[in-house]
């Protein structure tokens, strides 16, 4: 395995790390991900652990609490040996302070997940989301007193705004608090918008990305094809709607692609997707998620090889997309290359 610098940090996590929402899966979108209970869960820490894998993520609200109980279960006798990422600040309920990233809130839901993954620190807490009805401040200023208290190792973020994570690293900087080193971001060949403002500002300011969903909320297995129907054991089908849209057709010429690369390699469509995700700027872990064994061990086969330039080229040019404004009106000009960082 490999591992890299989680952003300025000197935390040092692997390349690939798992994804505990399949853990304790319930409900209209997480049952879909994945129902592990303790003796599945256990069985899929132990080849992540074999392979060098020692960085799992899970948060709060997957399956109310269930995927930390789970994940906590599993890493007993232990803990030592693994990292634990989880976030806060979506919803838990219905009631005013059950949500957000208020002082109250956030000493409530560490104490909460300290208790559910059954330890005494997190190495790494991200916020969910930005919480526009709590000053930064409030929030940060918390965050650092858990640090100090031992309860926290490392803070980030994740689907943050480029103005919401900049104000932030500016108001840490001034106060001393401790800085995101993170951002948890939904990145694949189907997704790039990340590159456009977050990657730019990550390189900039020592924020490592952690993505979410690189094979596209499950669009880049190598199952979708073009005209045929979505296969009946998909996912999609109950949880399209709550994932990133795709268009079809770009979909498509991307798996053209693929499938040349996967023909000249002998890698799945899988392995390329994130292996090509690997060679990105910023990038210090992959999250891979697996609803059993197989799929654990097929996507551990992207790491320890390379695609060559030429074929992350082809890739490049298959997935490209025009940017958004302010940024097209200059994409396709000459001095575009010098302008930016290598994040195209």
């Amino acid at each position: 395995m490999e591992y890299r610098t989680l952003g300025a940090s000197g935390l040092k996590v692997p390349a690939l790390s798992f994804g505990a929402g399949t853990f304790g899966g319930s409900g209209p979108l997480f049952s879909h991900w994945g129902t592990s209970d303790d003796a599945e869960a256990r069985r899929l820490v132990d080849i992540c652990l074999e392979a060098g894998v020692t960085l799992f993520d899970t948060a709060d609200v997957y399956s109310d609490g269930a995927s930390e109980r789970v994940l906590g279960a599993a890493l007993k006798g232990r803990r030592h040996e693994a990292l634990i990422s989880t976030k806060t600040g979506l919803p838990m309920g219905d009631g005013p302070a059950e949500a957000g990233t208020s002082r109250a809130r956030l000493i409530q839901s560490v104490d909460a997940a300290l208790s559910r993954l059954g330890t005494d620190y997190i190495d790494l807490l991200q916020l969910h989301a930005f919480d526009a009805t709590t000053p930064v401040a409030e929030t940060l200023g918390t965050l650092d007193d858990l640090v100090r208290a031992g309860k926290l190792r490392y803070v980030g973020v994740s689907n943050f705004a480029g103005w919401q994570l900049m104000k932030s690293l500016d108001l840490s900087q001034r106060h001393g608090w401790s800085r995101y080193v993170a951002h948890q971001v939904y990145y694949s060949l189907v997704g790039r918008d990340y590159e456009w403002e977050l990657m730019p500002l990550g390189l900039d300011q020592g924020v490592g990305a952690l993505v979410w969903s690189p094979l596209g909320w499950g669009r880049l297995t190598g199952k979708l094809r073009r005209g045929q129907p979505l296969p009946a054991g998909s996912r999609l089908h109950n949880t399209a709607e709550f994932g990133p849209p795709v268009d079809d057709e770009r979909l498509y010429a991307i798996v053209d692609v693929l499938d040349e690369i996967a023909a000249e390699t002998g890698k799945t469509i899988a392995q390329i997707a994130l292996n090509w995700l690997l060679q990105r700027p910023t990038v210090s872990s992959v999250i891979i998620g697996a609803r059993n064994e197989e799929q654990l061990r097929q996507n551990l086969g992207a790491i320890g090889w390379s695609l060559d330039a030429g074929q992350i080229a082809r890739l490049d040019t298959a997935s490209a997309v025009t940017p958004s404004y302010p940024r097209f009106p200059y994409y396709r000009q000459a001095g575009f290359a010098r302008l930016d960082p290598p994040a195209v």
